[in-house]
C-alpha cells in the first residue's frame, strides 16, 4: 500500500468514527465504561491532523504515525489495543508484506496486548475473520457486518465486558463495531484503488 492510500484509509476511518461515535458509545454503555466512542473519536481527530500536517514516503509512516496518536491520546483499553495494531502494520509495511499479512501483523499485536483469542467477544474477532477473508481475497462489506453482528450472541470472557458475565449477552462488542468501520473504510479504499 502507498502512503497516499494509507493516508486515505485513516481519514476514511476517522470521519466513520466521528460519525458514529455516539452509537460506539451506546454500545459500550451496557458492557463497558461508555467512552469508546468518544475515545475513539479523540484519537482519531488528532491522528488525522498529525497525518494532515506532514508529508509520508509510505505506507508504514503512516501506520506509525497513527499508533503514536492512539496510544498518546485514547484512554481505555482501545488505544494501546488500536496502537499496537497499527504498530504491528507498520512493521509489516516495513517488510514489504502484502495486505492479508499487514492485517495479520496488526492482529497479532492486539493478541499479544490483549491476550484474547477469537470466541471471546472482542476486536479479535472481527480482526482474525478479516484476515481469513483477506487471504482468500473474499472480504465484502456483507462479511465484516456478519464478524460484527456475531459478536451480539457471545459471552465476553475477556477485557472490561467479561465482568458483566452473562450481560455481555445481546450487546455488540463496541471495539468490534470500531474494527467493522476500520475495515469498512479499507474496502472503500481498495475500491477507489
Amino acid at each position: 500500500m502507498d502512503a497516499a492510500r494509507a493516508k486515505k484509509w485513516m481519514q476514511l476511518f476517522n470521519e466513520k468514527i466521528q460519525d458514529q461515535k455516539d452509537y460506539l458509545s451506546d454500545l459500550d454503555t451496557p458492557i463497558g465504561d461508555g467512552d469508546h466512542g468518544a475515545n475513539m473519536a479523540r484519537g482519531m481527530a488528532a491522528a488525522v491532523e498529525n497525518l494532515a500536517a506532514k508529508d509520508f514516503a509510505s505506507a508504514a509512516e503512516v501506520f506509525q504515525a497513527v499508533s503514536m496518536q492512539l496510544i498518546s491520546k485514547v484512554g481505555g483499553a482501545s488505544g494501546p489495543l488500536y496502537g499496537s495494531a497499527f504498530m504491528g502494520m507498520a512493521k509489516a509495511e516495513k517488510d514489504g508484506k502484502d495486505l492479508p499479512e499487514v492485517i495479520q501483523a496488526g492482529l497479532d499485536m492486539i493478541q499479544k496486548r490483549g491476550k484474547a483469542v477469537p470466541g471471546e467477544k472482542t476486536m479479535v474477532d472481527v480482526w482474525s475473520g478479516v484476515v481469513m477473508a483477506l487471504q482468500k481475497g473474499e472480504l465484502t462489506k456483507e462479511t465484516i457486518h456478519t464478524l460484527v453482528e456475531a459478536t451480539k450472541d457471545m459471552k465476553a470472557t475477556k477485557g472490561r465486558a467479561s465482568y458483566v458475565g452473562e450481560r455481555s449477552i445481546g450487546h455488540i462488542d463496541p471495539g468490534s463495531y470500531s474494527s467493522g468501520l476500520l475495515f469498512e473504510a479499507l474496502l472503500e479504499v481498495e475500491e477507489k484503488a
